[in-house]
């Protein structure tokens, strides 16, 4: 145990300066072009909205037999690295951040649009953005910022809130870009301990963005409940 805790404290030394390095890029407003992204479409993906949708059409009508084939998709799209690294370039292009992280992002922020459509939501509105990006966070995440105070509401609160703000655009996009941030740090590690063994390392960051984009979904499935009865 103390010589696994020796390895993972000096890869962090290594990592975190690079990882600092890579902060700027992750600024709110890169949050706000990939959220628009997914949910305009990204690369091979069309709209959220559409896929949404196409899933309701297959699905008869049925929300909540849609909403699970939307997460499952999506679920499957993060556990296939190449599809990822290949959906971060679209937003990647300019700045130094793995493409890995970003395509992640994007994936599961169109899964979280998706599952908001389905359930009458306004993809164009502000307030319905922030939700999302807080879903992004995951639930443990949100809630301990929203106790902390740094998040002013949980999502569904974010999505019917009276009225938008921009100090809660601000607060939302800086929190995210924090999370991201924190993504990078855990990648880069998974990375660096995963050469030593490179399948293991591959199955292991399969399995892992899989099982987080389920979790994201299925907290946005509970958080944001339906508005409109369709």
């Amino acid at each position: 145990m103390s010589a696994r805790r020796t390895l993972t404290g000096t890869v962090t030394r290594k990592i975190a300066p690079k990882v600092t390095g890579m902060a700027p890029g992750l600024t709110t407003s890169f949050v706000r072009e990939a959220l628009a992204r997914a949910i305009a479409g990204a690369g091979p993906l069309p709209p959220a909205a559409a896929a949404a949708d196409k899933q309701l059409e297959e699905q008869g009508g049925d929300v909540d037999k849609a909403i699970h084939e939307v997460i499952e998709n999506h679920v499957r799209y993060a556990g296939a690295q190449g599809f990822l690294t290949n959906i971060g370039g679209v937003v990647t292009a300019a700045v130094t951040i793995p493409t890995n992280i970003t395509g992640l992002a994007l994936v599961q922020c169109r899964m979280i649009a998706g599952i908001a459509h389905l359930r009458g939501y306004d993809l164009d509105d502000a307030r319905v953005r922030n939700a999302i990006l807080a879903c992004l966070m995951g639930e443990d995440t949100v809630n301990s910022l929203v106790k902390a105070k740094k998040l002013p509401a949980p999502p569904m609160a974010l999505a019917t809130a009276p009225s938008g703000s921009p100090d809660t655009d601000r607060a939302v996009s800086t929190e995210v870009a924090s999370d991201l941030v924190t993504r990078v740090m855990g990648k880069r590690l998974a990375v660096t301990v995963g050469r030593r063994v490179p399948v293991v390392g591959g199955v292991v960051g399969m399995g892992a963005d899989g099982y987080s984009t389920w979790k994201i979904g299925r907290y946005a499935e509970r958080e944001l409940l339906p508005r409109t009865a369709r």
